[in-house]
């Protein structure tokens, strides 16, 4: 059985005392891929220096976090732009509105998020969306780009069923993750609603960790806790569920 991690911060300074152990335990889980979502000019290095020590495993996007628009957004962007240019990511990510943290960047946000959308389908890479509390104004964002050969996931999706219709016609995937273990996540809707064949796996790791491990630091190897909560919701053997999502995140992401 293998699986992908679509979405993994394992080059942050939180794995920085047992990486390669963390690494050795997704691996031996069965999770051959860990793709590493870029945040802004200061994650590149880590990131980077993660992808050479563990080639062929570790795999880098590029992108402008929504939590980073800041008074320096332009040269940001330009930082981004220029790595694009400069050497193969597997995607643009992680881009798009938060409005959970801070609303006050909300304009610069959207123009970032709409310049990186540009940006991925020139290069013809998918989008890794980040929508949190922000679904509408996503949705707006992402009109103007409909028929031009936009792909991508909306990560650590948490919205309603509707919202997940709406993601999937815009021919997007939908990132699950360890919330959908939560007691009350409500997600069980959204997988029944997506079906397997348009959901990829994540962890989102060190964050959001699944029951049981909720509240603790999240690694790569507890998406198979995830896997094994999709396929109980869907009620298919956990093996189908991690073949189909396997599938889905090669074929999205070009691995």
């Amino acid at each position: 059985m293998q699986l992908v991690d679509t979405h993994t911060h394992i080059y942050l300074p939180e794995f920085d005392n047992d990486r390669d152990e963390a690494i050795e335990r997704a691996v031996k889980a069965g999770v051959v891929k860990l793709l590493m979502p870029n945040i802004d000019s200061s994650s590149i290095g880590r990131m980077l220096d993660t992808e050479n020590r563990y080639p062929g495993i570790c795999h880098p996007m590029i992108g402008l976090h929504p939590t980073s628009v800041s008074e320096n957004y332009l040269q940001e962007l330009e930082t981004m732009e220029n790595e694009a240019l400069s050497r193969k990511f597997q995607a643009v990510g992680e881009i798009g509105i938060d409005l959970y943290w801070d609303k006050t960047h909300l304009i610069r946000q959207i123009e970032v998020f709409k310049r990186q959308v540009a940006m991925a389908i020139s290069s013809s890479l998918p989008v890794v969306i980040h929508s949190r509390d922000s679904f509408p104004e996503v949705f707006r964002a992402l009109e103007e780009f409909r028929g031009s050969g936009m792909k991508g996931v909306f990560h650590a999706f948490t919205g309603t069923t509707d919202e997940a219709v709406r993601a999937l016609e815009m021919g997007f995937m939908i990132g699950i993750g360890g919330i959908v273990t939560f007691k009350n996540s409500g997600l069980a809707a959204v997988v029944k609603e997506a079906g397997i064949e348009n959901i990829i796996l994540e962890t989102d790791s060190p964050y959001l960790a699944p029951v049981p491990y909720r509240g603790k630091r999240n690694e790569s190897s507890y998406i198979c806790l995830v896997n094994d909560r999709v396929a109980d919701i869907l009620g298919i053997p956990r093996e189908e569920s991690a073949a189909f999502t396997f599938r889905n995140s090669v074929q999205l992401f070009g691995l």
